[in-house]
């Protein structure tokens, strides 16, 4: 599907096996903040790579993954992967937004912003009820995003170490 992101105009197909080693090279994007305290950033790191594994290997139902690429040049320049979940409380379906990145140096752009729209026509056409996602409160300039674009707080997960 062709969707647009300002000035460019963005490819976003399924991930494939060869879209591997960009999405994980993504994983830094995740952890360039800071973090609760009690939290290694290697230690996020392993677990973001180990889970992002999972699905791209398995490919469990309800998950997708997939790649936006720069219409005219065919660079690869983010991901998203998407997740149906049901929703504890009502029981009906919503898209879990597990991951998105853009690459570095293309911040800026809206191509954040064109992947989270993309998300939520996804939701539409799969009947969910809600988009949903996490955030780590440290990661600011994440939080002021999905903030202006419509996303609020539901449920605040709080932790204490032992």
């Amino acid at each position: 599907m062709h969707i647009q992101a300002g000035d460019t105009e963005l490819l976003v197909r399924a991930a494939n096996a060869d879209d591997d080693t960009f999405i994980l090279g993504l994983i830094e994007r995740f952890v360039d903040f800071e973090l609760p305290k009690w939290r290694r950033r290697n230690v996020v790191t392993e677990g973001l790579r180990r889970e992002l594994l999972r699905h791209l290997e398995e490919q469990p139902p309800g998950s997708f993954m997939f790649v936006a690429e720069d219409d005219t040049s065919g660079e690869r320049i983010a991901f998203l992967h998407l997740q149906t979940v049901t929703d504890s409380f009502t029981g009906h379906q919503n898209c879990h937004v597990s991951d998105i990145a853009v690459a570095r140096g293309r911040d800026g752009q809206g191509i954040g912003r064109a992947l989270l729209a993309y998300a939520e026509r996804f939701a539409k056409e799969h009947r969910c009820e809600r988009v949903q996602l996490h955030v780590f409160p440290g990661n600011e300039r994440a939080r002021g995003f999905y903030e202006k674009a419509g996303y609020g707080i539901d449920v605040l997960r709080m932790v204490k170490p032992l």
